[in-house]
């Protein structure tokens, strides 16, 4: 991991009303590294990206981008510096053509050929699709559509929320092989997964929740199944 992470949340907590939902949670992205965010349902994943992305102050704790304090930076303000976040069920304008949702996400208006051109070589289906509307996609294809929106974006991190959800385990498959050649190309991604195996083969680092305790920190290949049965299980 860099000495100087792209993304760091420190000591991070955060309440939804009155109840408290992360405590003292810690957690860095280097630059170009891909970091699993595991856990149960209501372990806290989501509330973790809400507070990443500039949805959601945390109560104590101070979230650094770049090595800069943005905490209580709104989110559209962190999106213009490159925070680009693709929420869970597709982030993508169903009534538009595949074409139309990767033109509006694009922020270099004068270099849409150019984001063209780089979403088909990356995903040559939405090429063959781009005239069509992006609803009537299947699901894995709505998923590419998602991606290549949010790498119109120019993004420094991309922050992924439960990409493979009612996906088959092929389209997955390669859905996780972009992910990694999306890092190998300087981006930070930080991947919230609730089904660990998808996603640890291709994660440099993982962090584990479980009722918004971090369990675990540390390479993904240190990740064991006794860490992973006990945040999930209870055990």
């Amino acid at each position: 991991m860099s000495i100087d992470p792209i993304l760091e949340l420190r000591s991070v907590s955060a309440a939804h009303g009155s109840i408290e939902v992360l405590h003292n949670v810690d957690i860095q992205v280097g630059k170009g590294e891909v970091v699993a965010l595991l856990g149960p349902n209501g372990a806290g994943k989501t509330t973790t990206i809400k507070v990443a992305c500039g949805l959601m102050r945390p109560t104590s704790g101070s979230l650094h981008v770049a090595g800069q304090d943005v905490t209580g930076v709104p989110a559209n303000a962190l999106a213009r510096v490159g925070v680009c976040t693709i929420p869970e069920g597709r982030g993508i304008f169903p009534n538009l053509s595949v074409r139309d949702n990767i033109i509006m996400a694009a922020r270099d208006r004068a270099g849409i050929a150019v984001i063209e051109d780089r979403s088909y070589a990356r995903f040559p289906i939405l090429k063959e699709r781009r005239d069509q509307l992006a609803g009537t996609l299947s699901g894995g294809q709505q998923q590419m559509l998602s991606l290549a929106r949010g790498l119109a974006t120019d993004p420094v991190v991309l922050m992924l929320d439960e990409m493979s959800m009612g996906l088959a385990p092929l389209v997955v498959a390669e859905l996780y092989e972009q992910v990694t050649a999306i890092a190998e190309s300087g981006v930070s991604v930080l991947v919230v997964e609730q089904f660990a195996r998808t996603v640890l083969g291709v994660a440099d680092s993982a962090v584990v929740l479980s009722h918004g305790h971090v369990r675990f920190v540390g390479p993904a290949g240190d990740l064991d199944d006794e860490t992973l049965s006990r945040a999930y299980l209870g055990s």
